[in-house]
């Protein structure tokens, strides 16, 4: 009896170990993240001013210089237009993500105003 209950468990470990192999993700699949890409845009810095008056300043200062959120004054020395993009996009932390509120052009367009920041 107990031959059959063991060979049981050994089965049904068998396959349980073979669908695991072809349901979760591989090594390669698990690291990738999955990144907006910021579309071309012409900096026009006007309009990104009047975004950035009506989106951030209540977390980053009226002149960027923090508060709530971090210091933006300067921020084109340590991150590049992409990487402002997809932080603006998703959000980190308590800072929301602006994909649903914001075109694609508008977060791109003050990424740019941003990366000049320095």
């Amino acid at each position: 009896m107990k031959k059959y209950i063991m060979s049981g468990f050994f089965f049904t470990a068998c396959i349980l170990a073979i669908v695991l192999m072809f349901t979760l993700p591989g090594q390669g699949e698990e690291n990738k993240v999955v990144k907006p890409s910021m579309p071309e845009v012409v900096l026009d810095a006007s309009a990104a001013e009047i975004l950035v008056k009506a989106s951030c300043i209540s977390c980053h200062g009226d002149q960027l210089q923090g508060g709530v959120g971090p210091n933006l004054q300067a921020i084109g020395s340590t991150m590049s237009p992409e990487e402002i993009y997809t932080l603006v996009s998703k959000g980190k932390g308590i800072m929301p993500g602006f994909k649903d509120t914001l075109a694609e052009e508008e977060i791109a367009n003050v990424a740019q105003w941003l990366a000049q920041k320095k």
